[in-house]
């Protein structure tokens, strides 16, 4: 299983349609809209690598609104007893 963080920037104004757009996602376990340099980030699973190649070009990217998008794949997390992650890496 490969768990990624995909970070979005999205055109003004398009903010809210590009997150409910996702919400149809399957590979998508959240996503969120956020301050700063992006203005997306997409918390994922995918079972392999042509998977997560399919969300991000053929399903992310065709998004409307979409400008661009960085892709991190997670190695380890660390999650506390309450299930809460407390650190990643």
């Amino acid at each position: 299983m490969i768990s990624a963080y995909v970070l979005g920037k999205v055109e003004a104004g398009t903010e809210r349609e590009v997150l409910n757009s996702l919400k149809s996602v399957k590979e998508m376990k959240k996503a969120s809209l956020t301050y700063g340099i992006y203005d997306l980030c997409i918390e994922a699973q995918f079972k392999n690598m042509e998977e997560l190649d399919n969300f991000v070009i053929n399903v992310l990217r065709k998004i409307n609104g979409i400008k661009e998008t960085v892709t991190l794949i997670t190695s380890r997390t660390v999650f506390s007893q309450t299930g809460e992650a407390i650190a990643f890496g």
